[in-house]
């Protein structure tokens, strides 16, 4: 796999730029510094995109412009012009079923009530494209109820302690998808999905 394409979900602006909606995003941007690339922002592809070159594999990364519940419109935009099969594709994303510090790689799927996944499903007209889904955790239930505030969990800062975990947990993605196209696809799989807070 010479080309590799990383998308990370999120929405942009700085009133989210820490919100547990955008770990797909933090983690672009952690792993774009550590190469020294910069993100510009490119219309033609809704996103803003960064590149960089190791092991032998160039690595395109992009932060939709979209807002997340339109992610599906930059995705559609960066397949259409680089005209790629979407098997090169890695779609980072947040996951509030997934505990804090669980990561899961999948190649295909639903889209697990995530509007963002729910956007790219809708307009590539395809569940078959890989994932890797970050956990942060359900939201705190309420005293005396079964109702989740959801829509402020998720868009909820994070804290300083998920910080703590979340680091850890970008180390563990950054690794394995510097090691794509040295691996074989069941080393990174596992790497992902062993992946344990408690044993780091």
């Amino acid at each position: 796999m010479n080309e590799i394409y990383l998308i990370g979900l999120g929405n942009p602006g700085k009133k989210y730029s820490n919100s547990r909606h955008n770990v797909g995003f933090l983690l672009l941007k952690n792993l774009s510094k550590k190469y020294n690339s910069n993100f510009l922002l490119k219309d033609k592809l809704k996103s803003f995109c960064s590149e960089f070159k190791t092991n032998d594999s160039t690595y395109r990364l992009f932060l939709p412009n979209t807002y997340m519940n339109n992610s599906g419109e930059a995705v559609l935009a960066i397949v259409d012009w680089y005209k790629i099969n979407l098997d090169q594709i890695f779609v980072i994303v947040d996951d509030k079923d997934l505990p804090l510090g669980k990561i899961r790689f999948r190649k295909k799927g639903s889209s697990g009530g995530h509007n963002g996944l729910k956007s790219i499903i809708e307009k590539l007209q395809t569940h078959n494209f890989n994932r890797i889904r970050i956990g942060i955790g359900s939201p705190p239930s309420t005293i005396g109820t079964n109702n989740f505030n959801t829509i402020s969990h998720v868009l909820g800062n994070i804290s300083l302690e998920e910080k703590s975990i979340l680091d850890k947990v970008y180390v563990r993605v950054i690794e394995s998808l510097e090691q794509l196209n040295t691996k074989k696809e069941e080393y990174i799989t596992n790497k992902l999905n062993s992946f344990d807070i408690e044993q780091t």
